[in-house]
């Protein structure tokens, strides 16, 4: 409290570079490296005193990581239960296991650790204390301090983060131990007969049972413990555990303690409801704030302290909503007291869609894991400490949607802003986040791949730096391979230093790892090869202080990679127009082999495929018979939207994660009626039951026919793979779209060869792939821009700012093109100045192709002074299809279609939409565009 009130003024009295160091810092002085990858559900850490990390994987493993030496290593097993038996007898995969780890505040006196896992045997969790010497655990030095039961019939939800406080009082978040299935995403009260792991009133309402808790207690030094002042219910107290200081709690992941204020903070996993209903509010994951102790919520009260109702599962009648004043527990299953303390609120919470108080966290699935408070007092002898900018800022993460936000909060640590830090970044399956005795923050990813190990789980340091930064280097080759002598010309144009030092080059050209030529000083380079074979060649660029960053290029000497042309001799060579005959002819020509038309190269030798390529269909199955991922992605949108949302979190193409796989998915529904729309419903709104007792996270973000994209994508994967038959060298085909496709694909002609390759070197593959799209571009996928800004809103638009602001994109075709149908939206809401849209091939200022009329904004109204029309509808609904409800209504209304005649070419441009608005101030937007339609 009292840094935070001397900060402002040291900002004031200091020298500017202090006052310097108080500003946002550059995202370029945070490096994140990833320091070990591939682990085995990592699931907490904790920190030893000369800054090697601790971590547990839930089925047992124990791991050191030495940051000096960079190693790994697994320093014990701790037997521990993974798994559950339910009603039906089947063993399913449980959440308990080696769940979490805290180091003693004196651990260089005492070297003790503290453990929480469940017992191998009986139904429980444990708390253990070890001591941990000379890098292990020794084993004869186990205590048991706590103990808290457990049921295993049903999932889910553990808990089991630690931390410590300045006091040395222990923190432990402890889960509720309650089925999530049955109540359809809302409040778990079943209390019939047999059903009490699915009454969440007998846990986390329960003030006589650890669980649904954050558990506080003083280790002692015999392996017991004491119970501190402040706890919420005082020793002795009759229905009720000293052990408790907040009760409430569903899902509680990770704590931290703000040192300075003695705060707890906690990410809380929420239910999965998708909408608010009469049954209560829909699902809200939480960041919660304990200034003292006391009951937050759940499961009577969620997000703001909004109320559920009590359902009668017998009888399927729902009751009035709790009383906030006065939450009564009255389950059968209640050891506890009957009435309970009025709850505290969350102190961040956010639904699936997109909150309302905290728009900022996004829409998609959720999960509110990690937390970090930084404070620059914490750390003793730091190697590194993040700048005072951070101070006292509550980091919080999500393991889902993949960000962490720094919190700003007042004096008192009332909420007052959030940003997102290095919002670049995805941090994906984060599950927990720490400070190091460094000045580090170091991050532990899950990974993608639930109860598995996964590739992509890793232990991360983002280092702050405040000094001098490496360059940053940039190396291009004018050729990878060739014919001897083979003459190659390098450049490190576009390297640069973010301090702005002075750089030196040294430039290497290796052989099976030995230096066979070097030179130096110079931005370019160049080296003259004689004799075949693969080489490297090494780029090292140096600043003046000695920090060193390289880059490195593979050459191949002694052959040359094939030359493939795919012609296409008639028509439009950017886009398709449906029912139209295109013929082409493929040429290819190698400097080794000979060329297709001397017929050194046999037909035959030369694969071509020519095929409409849907929306849906996945661009790695297309690279393997027809093309690369990276020209196909743009034409699976089912795929990319599997891929931007959160689905990795639980399902994989071919292996079963938490949820199944989609191959799994496809063969079940591959002849079923109604599937795709059944598979549409439950991906927006969630569901349980089908395929486990694991609830699917409902996603409202998303429109029907979004998720109808996915839903074909998906099952898609029950067909019979292309097959890639070859065909002729030159022939012609029509665009006739297959039968059951919505035409907004494209078509891809294709063709590839591989050489015969060299003397010490390998053959060398190339293809080349021609497509022809649908005649339709969005502007958010621009090649050049200036002033403009994406909004990835649900309308999804592209906002003009300032008069001359344009976008651009390359290699247009207008062959055969009349005009063009812009989609537009200019309106008095959001003050849009409106202006002219000037059409242009080359360069901003190029020869002028086209332009609209004067686009007016009305001052009665939000509406343009644009006549509508049936085409213009048309294309409205057509384009709103990609939108959610509300806001496709809210676009149809708001939005015109201009069509515009242009003057055609007869080769392909870069094309650039220009705007000419003079009296529009240069931050005023002056339009938003959402489409461009090409007509012949």
């Amino acid at each position: 409290m009292l840094l935070r009130k001397i900060v402002p003024i040291l900002l004031v009295l200091l020298d500017c570079s202090l006052f310097a160091s108080a500003q946002k810092p550059e995202e370029s002085r945070f490096t994140i490296n990833t320091l070990v990858s591939g682990l085995d559900e990592p699931m907490e850490m904790g920190f030893l005193p000369d800054g090697k990390v601790l971590f547990v994987e839930r089925k047992g493993n124990l791991k050191l990581y030495d940051p000096i030496h960079d190693y790994l290593s697994v320093v014990a097993e701790i037997p521990c239960n993974t798994k559950y038996i339910n009603a039906q007898g089947h063993v399913r995969e449980a959440e308990e296991g080696l769940m979490g780890i805290a180091v003693d505040p004196e651990f260089e006196k005492n070297h003790w650790i503290y453990i929480y896992h469940s017992d191998p045997d009986e139904p429980k969790h444990l708390l253990t204390r070890w001591e941990f010497v000379d890098d292990q655990l020794v084993e004869e030095s186990r205590k048991v301090v706590l103990e808290i039961p457990a049921q295993r019939q049903e999932c889910c939800h553990t808990g089991g983060g630690m931390v410590f406080d300045p006091d040395g009082n222990l923190y432990i978040t402890v889960g509720n131990n309650t089925s999530n299935g049955n109540s359809n995403g809302y409040a778990p009260l079943d209390e019939r007969p047999g059903r009490e792991p699915w009454d969440d009133q007998r846990g986390a309402a329960n003030t006589n049972d650890l669980r649904g808790s954050v558990v506080r207690i003083k280790p002692e030094d015999d392996g017991t413990y004491s119970i501190p002042e402040g706890n919420l219910f005082p020793e002795g107290m009759p229905k009720t555990r000293p052990e408790i200081y907040a009760k409430g709690a569903r899902n509680p992941w990770r704590p931290t303690i703000d040192t300075h204020t003695g705060y707890l903070y906690w990410g809380e996993v929420g239910p999965d409801a998708p909408v608010s209903s009469e049954m209560g509010p829909a699902g809200y994951d939480e960041f919660n704030q304990a200034k003292k102790a006391g009951f937050f919520g759940w499961p009577y009260f969620a997000g703001n302290n909004e109320p559920y109702a009590d359902f009668d599962f017998e009888t399927k009648k729902r009751g009035d909503f709790f009383d906030l004043k006065n939450p009564v527990n009255n389950s059968p299953n209640n050891t506890g007291l009957t009435v309970l303390p009025s709850p505290t609120p969350a102190f961040i919470w956010y639904p699936y869609n997109l909150s309302e108080q905290f728009p900022l966290l996004g829409v998609s699935g959720r999960s509110a894991t990690g937390v970090a408070v930084f404070h620059q007092s914490d750390f003793k002898k730091p190697e590194r400490l993040w700048p005072v900018y951070y101070e006292g800022k509550l980091l919080i993460a999500d393991f889902m949607r993949g960000w962490i936000m720094a919190v700003t909060m007042d004096e008192n640590s009332d909420y007052v802003s959030m940003e997102r830090f290095l919002p670049k970044e995805n941090f994906s399956s984060l599950i927990d986040m720490e400070f190091s005795p460094s000045g580090d923050l170091y991050i532990l990813k899950y990974g993608s791949s639930w109860f598995a190990g996964a590739d992509n789980s890793a232990l991360i340091r983002i280092e702050y730096n405040a000094g001098n930064r490496p360059p940053v280097v940039k190396m291009v080759a004018d050729k990878v391979n060739g014919a001897l002598p083979l003459e190659l010309k390098m450049t490190a144009e576009g390297t640069f230093d973010p301090d702005k030092d002075d750089l030196t080059y040294a430039w290497e050209l290796k052989e099976s790892e030995k230096v066979v030529a070097r030179t130096s000083g110079q931005i370019t380079s160049e080296f003259k090869i004689t004799k075949p074979g693969l080489y490297t060649a090494v780029l090292k660029v140096t600043d003046k202080h000695g920090s060193e960053s390289k880059k490195e290029i593979e050459i191949k000497a002694g052959n040359t990679a094939p030359e493939i042309n795919i012609l296409l001799k008639a028509g439009n060579k950017s886009f398709y127009f449906p029912d139209t005959q295109v013929v082409y002819e493929v040429d290819v020509v190698d400097q080794e082999d000979g060329s297709l038309k001397t017929k050194e190269i046999l037909s035959d030798q030369v694969s071509v495929n020519v095929d409409y390529v849907p929306e849906t269909f996945d661009p790695i199955e297309i690279s393997s018979n027809y093309a690369t991922a990276d020209a196909q992605a743009r034409f699976s949108t089912g795929y990319k939207l599997i891929s931007k949302n959160d689905c990795g979190s639980c399902h994989m193409k071919n292996q079963k994660s938490i949820g199944p796989s989609y191959t799994q998915i496809a063969e079940r529904y591959k002849n079923t009626s109604g599937a795709n729309n059944t598979l549409v419903q439950k991906i927006i709104n969630g569901g349980q039951g089908v395929w486990g007792d694991h609830a699917m996270a409902a996603h409202p973000q998303l429109q029907e026919n979004e998720a109808s994209s996915m839903v074909s994508y998906i099952l898609s994967l029950s067909d019979k793979p292309l097959e890639a038959k070859s065909l002729p060298v030159s022939g012609k085909f029509k665009t006739n779209v297959p039968v059951g496709e919505t035409g907004y694909g494209g078509w891809a002609v294709r063709s590839a060869y591989t050489d015969h390759g060299g003397r010490k070197v390998p053959a060398i593959f190339s293809e080349e792939i021609v497509f022809l799209k649908y005649p339709f571009l969005d502007p958010r996928d621009k090649d050049f821009y200036k002033n403009t800004e994406d909004l990835d809103t649900p309308t999804k638009v592209l906002q003009f700012f300032g008069d001359q602001s344009f976008i651009g994109f390359k290699d247009i075709d207008l062959t055969g093109i009349s005009s063009l149908d812009l989609l537009i939206q200019a309106s008095k809401r959001t003050s849009s100045a409106g202006g002219i849209i000037e059409i242009r091939q080359g360069s901003p200022t190029g020869e002028l192709l086209g332009k609209t009329q004067t686009i007016e904004v009305m001052d009665r109204d939000d509406s343009m002074i644009i006549p509508d029309n049936e085409k213009s509808k048309k294309i409205r609904v057509e384009q709103a299809r990609r939108m959610q409800a509300g806001a496709a209504e809210y676009f149809l209304g708001q939005s015109r279609v201009l069509n515009v005649p242009i003057k055609p070419t007869s080769e392909k441009v870069d094309l650039y939409f220009v705007i000419n608005s003079p009296k529009a101030e240069t931050n005023q937007i002056v339009l938003s565009f959402s489409g461009i339609e090409f007509n012949q």
